[in-house]
C-alpha cells in the first residue's frame, strides 16, 4: 500500500467554493486560503442562529497503545461514508501541532483512504491559528517582563508568575529555564520555562469562546501570577487584552477543508487531551450543526480523556449534547493490553485478545451507564487481523447490546465504511439520548477530581501534594471551585502510570500540583509524570521529512 502522503498527493482536491456549496455557504463568506483551504467569517453565525441543530455524533477510542487504534481515520471515513450514503455532514477537528509532526507520532489528518486534505498544508503552518497563539501567549509574556522592569506598579512577586511562553516544537531543554540574564535592563532574573503552544491558556479560550468580545473577556480574566499580598493578577490589569485579540482576530474564523472524496471538514484549535481539554473549537461545532444534518467530532485520546473533557467540560459550559458515541477499537490494541509486545501483535492471540477486552469494557460502561449514551463500537481492521479475533470482538459488543462493525476505511475509504454508518444511522432512530455529564458544577474541587478517578479510570481514591493542597485552599477561597476540572495525565493508561494496561485496580490517583484557567473556565490538575512541554523521541519523524525540487513534501507521514 502506499504512503499516507502518496495516496493524498495522488488525489486532486476540489476547489473549496465547491466543497463550502455542500453546506450552502455563500462564498461571500469565504476568505481564500489559496485553492483547497478557506476561513469562514464569523457573520455567518447570526445568519444561521436560528436553525436548528444536525445531529452530533462524538467519536473516542479506548486507550492508546502503540499498536494503533485508528480514531480519527475512523472519524474521517464515517463521514466519507455517511456522504456515499447521501446525508448532509460534516466532520469537526483539531489542528495538527508540529510538536507530534516532528517528533514521535507524525501527521493528524487520516491514513490510508480516510484522510483530509490538503494533507501537507495541515499538518504544517496550515492558516497560521497555532502561530497566532504562540504570538499572542509570548506577547503577553513579554509584557508581564516588562512590566516588572519598568517599576512594577501590580506589586507582581516575580517568584509567583505562572505565565511560562510557549513554542510548537517539541523540546525538552526549555522546560526549565532562567530569564533575565545578562545586565539590569535585560530584566529580572527568575525561573521560567516554555510549554508546548497547544497547552496555552489561550488555546483553550480559543476553542471555547464563542465571539470576539467573549474572546476579550476570557482573555482579560487569565489569573497570570500573584502580587506581593497573595492576590491574583489577570491578563486585563496588564491592559495587553486587545492587543492579544488582534492577533487572534483571523484565528477565530474556522478552516474550512474536505476529505478525499469531497465532504466538508472544519479543522480549528488543537488542544492535547493529556494535558489540555483536547477538544476543536466550539465555534466550529456550531456552526457546523447549523449547516449539516450529521456532525462528526473527535477528541484526543481514549474516551477517558477527550470524551471525558467534552462531557464534563465543553457541554456544560456550552449547551451542547451529544447524540451518539462511537468507540474506536482494534484487535492490536486489544491484544497489546492483554500483555503482548508490539512486536508479535501480527500473530493471532485469542488468549492476549480475552485478556484485553476488559479495557474495552471499562470504557463502554463509563460512555453507556455513566454518561448514558448510545454508543457503535467501530473495529479498526488491520491487515494482520483474524477472522476469529475479529469475531470475538463483535460477539463481545453484540452480546451486551451494542451495535458494532468492521471498519475497513483505510484501506477502502467511505465504502469500508458504510456498514458502521448503516448501523449508526439505526442506533440513532432506535436508541433515547439521555446524555448526563459526571457531576454538578456545586461539587468541590476534590469532589469532582475523585468522581472523575473513581468512576471514570477505575481508581481507589486520590492522594494529594502538599502542594495541590495549598493550590485547591487558595483558589477555592478565590471563588474558583465551581469550575469543571480539567485532569492532565499520562494517555496510555486509565490510570496514572502508563505501565499500567488494561484496566487496572488497586490504585490510586496521585495529584502533584492544581492550576486554575480562569479564562478557558476550568482547574487544570497535573496527576503523574505528566509534562507540559514534550521532548523528541530517539529517531524524530523529522529526521524522514524531506523537500523535493518539485516542490512535494516527502516522509510526512
Amino acid at each position: 500500500m502506499l504512503s499516507d502522503i502518496e495516496i493524498a498527493y495522488a488525489r486532486k482536491p476540489r476547489f473549496i467554493r465547491d466543497i463550502a456549496s455542500k453546506l450552502n455557504i455563500h462564498e461571500n463568506y469565504l476568505d481564500f486560503y489559496g485553492k483547497h483551504i478557506a476561513k469562514i467569517d464569523l457573520g455567518l453565525q447570526a445568519e444561521l442562529q436560528n436553525r436548528s441543530n444536525g445531529k452530533l455524533i462524538y467519536v473516542t477510542a479506548i486507550t492508546p497503545t502503540p499498536a494503533g487504534e485508528g480514531k480519527t481515520t475512523t472519524a474521517v471515513g464515517l463521514t466519507q461514508a455517511l456522504g456515499r450514503l447521501n446525508r448532509r455532514v460534516c466532520l469537526c477537528l483539531r489542528e495538527p501541532s508540529l510538536g507530534p509532526v516532528f517528533g514521535m507520532k507524525g501527521g493528524a489528518t487520516g491514513g490510508g483512504y480516510a484522510q483530509i486534505l490538503p494533507m501537507a498544508e495541515i499538518n504544517l503552518h496550515f492558516t497560521g491559528d497555532i502561530h497566532a497563539v504562540t504570538a499572542a501567549h509570548n506577547l503577553l509574556a513579554a509584557v508581564i517582563d516588562n512590566h516588572i522592569v519598568r517599576g512594577n506598579k501590580l506589586q507582581l512577586d516575580p517568584k509567583k508568575i505562572l505565565w511560562r511562553r510557549v513554542m510548537d516544537i517539541s523540546d525538552r531543554q526549555l522546560r526549565n529555564i532562567i530569564v533575565g540574564l545578562g545586565k539590569k535592563t535585560d530584566g529580572v532574573v527568575r525561573e521560567s520555562g516554555f510549554d508546548i503552544s497547544v497547552a496555552s491558556e489561550i488555546m483553550a479560550i480559543l476553542c471555547l469562546t464563542s465571539d470576539i468580545e467573549d474572546l476579550k473577556a476570557r482573555l482579560g480574566r487569565m489569573v497570570i501570577g500573584y502580587n506581593y499580598q497573595n492576590q491574583p493578577v489577570r491578563a486585563a490589569d496588564l491592559k495587553v487584552v486587545g492587543a492579544m485579540a488582534v492577533l487572534l482576530k483571523d484565528a477565530l474564523k474556522p478552516n474550512l477543508v474536505q476529505t478525499m472524496e469531497g465532504d466538508p471538514v472544519f479543522v480549528h484549535g488543537g488542544p492535547f487531551a493529556n494535558i489540555a481539554h483536547g477538544n476543536n473549537s466550539i465555534i466550529a461545532t456550531r456552526l457546523a450543526l447549523k449547516l449539516a444534518d450529521y456532525v462528526i467530532t473527535e477528541g484526543g485520546f481514549g474516551a477517558d480523556l477527550g470524551a471525558e473533557k467534552f462531557f464534563d467540560i465543553v457541554c456544560p459550559a456550552t449547551g451542547l449534547r451529544p447524540d451518539l458515541a462511537v468507540l474506536v477499537v482494534s484487535a492490536r490494541a486489544l491484544k497489546f493490553h492483554g500483555g503482548v509486545p508490539k512486536k508479535e501483535l501480527s500473530a493471532e492471540n485469542i488468549e492476549a485478545l480475552n485478556r484485553g477486552l476488559p479495557n474495552l469494557e471499562r470504557h463502554l460502561d463509563n460512555l453507556r451507564r455513566v454518561y448514558r449514551l448510545p454508543v457503535v463500537v467501530a473495529v479498526n481492521r488491520f491487515p494482520s487481523d483474524t477472522d476469529a479475533e475479529l469475531k470475538l470482538i463483535l460477539d463481545y459488543c453484540r452480546a451486551k447490546g451494542v451495535g458494532a462493525e468492521i471498519s475497513e476505511v483505510v484501506a477502502k475509504g467511505g465504502e469500508g465504511g458504510t456498514d458502521l454508518a448503516v448501523t449508526l444511522l439505526e442506533t440513532l432512530e432506535r436508541e433515547t439520548n439521555q446524555f448526563t455529564p459526571l457531576y454538578q458544577p456545586e461539587l468541590t474541587v476534590k469532589q469532582k477530581i475523585e468522581a472523575v478517578a473513581v468512576k471514570i479510570y477505575g481508581a481507589d481514591g486520590v492522594d494529594y501534594s502538599p502542594e495541590a493542597e495549598k493550590n485547591i485552599k487558595l483558589l477555592t477561597e478565590q471563588g474558583y471551585s465551581e469550575l469543571p476540572v480539567c485532569i492532565a495525565k499520562t494517555q496510555m493508561s486509565l490510570s496514572d502510570n502508563p505501565s499500567l494496561k488494561g484496566a487496572p485496580s488497586g490504585w490510586r490517583l496521585s495529584v502533584k500540583e492544581v492550576r486554575v484557567m480562569a479564562g478557558a473556565g476550568f482547574i487544570v490538575i497535573i496527576a503523574g509524570n505528566i509534562l507540559t512541554m514534550p521532548g523528541l523521541p530517539e529517531i524524530p519523524a523529522a529526521e524522514q521529512i524531506d523537500l523535493l525540487p518539485d516542490g512535494r513534501i516527502v516522509g510526512l507521514f
